[in-house]
């Protein structure tokens, strides 16, 4: 049996396979042979005009470039350019890619425009040099960074010898066993009975808790509330997700509850709501900033030609210890007068947190975070809460064998397999009619869950069902990859869609939409459906008046939101029973809870029907709503 200094080696070896599989991948994507490939994918823009440059509020250069917009890109709201990654710039010369060498980082993104920070001067005359000279491209880079404090971490939490961490690490890795304190809270009124016992399991838990939350069970309010109660008896609390946008979420919610909050992170990443907290805001607020800025800008105005004079570099010498000194106090007086303390599970690496330990630690979005970037939060902590849904998304792995291997299986999955006693499952549910929840509480949550009375029976209106399958089964309707990309679309089955969304609309009524203000949620597991769907609805005038209601992305696009309808394109239909993505049952069950009152599928039962969960999901459909097989192609 692998004991926890052998997990933890064999994920470091994972890590490195995952890295190096992601650096030979990148270095395929940039070569000229694949450059109209990787415009149609994204992550890449071929060839850019350079603009102008500029100087932001910080002193830093700024890049400003601008692209022509693919067709896909005029309809495609997913950009993988946000502010913060990592780019690099590259020509083609002749059957090679030259990259030049400087990593740059995105500012700001709007419409055809993207501003990029640039490292210094040398890196601005690189760039236009040779853009006089030949057409330049910006590809995404690789965050070598992450990876590199993701294997520090793992080094660490392998090799300490700390007596507190390895305890803990043996709990969560190892064959220890959670234990629990005899602590009791009092029920919070506004909680139901499954909620309450979650907090009382974090308040009580030594080492290890888990609040598991299924959709709409109010995993972040039962989140908020193990906070604000380990609050209650301890000064200060670490609260970490695998993103920025999870951080600022749960940050936000506890701003709400007046909870004070320093958000670390890059503040190019950080939400607007959330800017006020973070620590360079915050740092800038000080009432000793005034000060220590005299004192940068004298350092930074002085020049050798004001003498070396002894007096003189007395004076430099109290400054430069008096800036320290005020560095020192500003950051000590920031962390000491902030209850939590939030950033991604990477950014917990940054200096600023070096020798900061906390008591308790929350990750929150535990079920989509690697185990490797855990450990980076988990080092700085007694003791840890994982907060999450290890049956929906799970984390991203790029190299398949990496993922086979178990890089892809995280530290909830694992405590959650191996130490049930620690976890709490949510299990009355808040969103879904109770006929949509019906099938994913029977098959991923041993049937547990149950619908909240308010919406158990909640219907678009009242003559509707809540449960809709169109079969194109009898159709002729064919998958096909789209060019230069892995990805599938069926044009007829999303021409099928359209008019599937323009009957119900019309059969429920265009002004009840409107004035109810019901919102349609389109899904498809692939991004090439997605943007062909999305040229499709901007063409129909009848949706017109609803465009503002109507969302189109892919699972991972809807992750954590939801929609009073919710229409989901399949795509697959082939006679090799072939379903690509939709074997990814956890995508799937994401993508069927984000329905509130009405669910509709359009697909080929056939081609579904072999796969267990489809034949089970098929067959709920036909006993609790309405499994439609049209009679003619309406496309013809």
């Amino acid at each position: 049996m692998e004991n926890s200094v052998s997990h933890l080696q064999r994920l470091t070896e994972l890590l490195q396979l995952e890295m190096a599989y992601e650096k030979e991948a990148y270095s395929h994507a940039i070569s000229p042979h694949h450059i109209s490939g990787r415009l149609h994918e994204g992550g890449c823009h071929y060839p850019i005009n350079i603009v102008g440059h500029h100087y932001n509020p910080l002193g830093k250069l700024i890049l400003d470039i601008t692209y022509q917009a693919t067709e896909e890109e005029l309809f495609d709201n997913d950009s993988d350019f946000e502010p913060g990654k990592t780019v690099n710039f590259f020509y083609l010369n002749g059957d090679e890619t030259s990259l030049l060498s400087y990593n740059c980082f995105i500012e700001r993104v709007q419409d055809q425009t993207i501003e990029i920070k640039l490292p210094g001067q040398h890196a601005l005359d690189a760039i236009l040099s040779n853009a006089k000279l030949r057409l330049l491209g910006i590809q995404l880079g690789i965050d070598t960074t992450s990876y590199q404090v993701m294997l520090d971490a793992l080094h660490q939490a392998a090799t300490s010898t700390d007596s507190r961490f390895v305890s803990l690490r043996e709990v969560l890795i190892g064959s220890a066993q959670p234990q629990f304190r005899a602590f009791s809270v009092p029920p919070i009124p506004w909680l139901n009975h499954s909620q309450n016992i979650a907090i009382q399991k974090v308040v009580s838990a030594q080492q290890i808790a888990i609040i598991h939350g299924p959709p709409g069970t109010g995993k972040t309010t039962t989140l908020v509330e193990s906070i604000v109660e380990v609050l209650a008896h301890e000064t200060q609390v670490l609260v970490c997700a695998p993103s920025n946008i999870a951080v600022d979420c749960i940050s936000e919610m506890l701003t709400k509850r007046n909870v004070s909050v320093l958000r670390i992170g890059n503040p190019l990443r950080i939400s607007d709501e959330m800017l006020a907290c973070s620590y360079e805001h915050r740092y800038c607020d000080h009432p000793d900033y005034g000060e220590l800025w005299n004192i940068n800008q004298y350092l930074h105005n002085y020049s050798s030609s004001q003498g070396h004079g002894h007096d003189q570099q007395s004076h430099l010498k109290r400054l430069r210890h008096r800036q320290t000194e005020l560095e020192i106090k500003i950051n000590e007086d920031l962390f000491r007068q902030s209850r939590v303390i939030a950033c991604t599970l990477i950014g917990s690496a940054y200096q600023i947190m070096e020798r900061r330990h906390f008591s308790t630690l929350f990750i929150d979005e535990a079920a989509q975070a690697l185990e490797p970037a855990c450990w980076a939060a988990i080092l700085k902590a007694d003791r840890v809460i994982l907060s999450g849904d290890h049956k929906q998304l799970p984390p991203t792995v790029k190299c398949v064998e990496a993922a086979r291997q178990g890089l892809d299986r995280t530290l909830m999955q694992h405590v959650v397999s191996t130490k049930s006693s620690c976890v709490s499952l949510l299990d009355t549910q808040y969103r879904m009619n109770k006929d949509i929840m019906q099938f994913p509480s029977n098959w991923f949550y041993h049937d547990k869950l149950k619908a909240a009375p308010e919406v158990a029976d909640r219907l678009v209106h009242i003559m509707d069902t809540p449960l809709t399958w169109i079969d194109t089964s009898t159709l002729d309707y064919s998958e096909h990859q789209v060019a230069q990309t892995p990805s599938l679309s069926n044009a007829a089955e999303a021409r099928l869609l359209v008019l599937t969304l323009r009957e119900y609309v019309e059969s429920i009524g265009l002004q009840h939409f409107i004035d109810d203000r019901i919102d349609i949620g389109i899904i498809s597991p692939y991004r090439s459906q997605v943007r062909l769907l999305r040229r499709m609805i901007k063409t129909q005038r009848l949706l017109k008046p609803l465009r503002s209601q109507i969302s189109i992305h892919t699972v991972d696009g809807f992750q954590g939101q939801e929609r009073d309808v919710i229409i989901i394109s399949t795509v697959r239909d082939n006679n090799q029973q072939q379903i690509g993505f939709l074997r990814d049952l956890r995508r799937m069950n994401v993508a069927i809870t984000r329905a509130r009152m009405k669910l509709i599928i359009v697909g080929n039962t056939q081609t579904l029907n072999t796969h267990p969960f489809y034949h089970h999901l098929i067959q709920h459909f036909a006993d609790n709503g309405n499994l439609i097989v049209p009679q003619e192609n309406p496309n013809q």
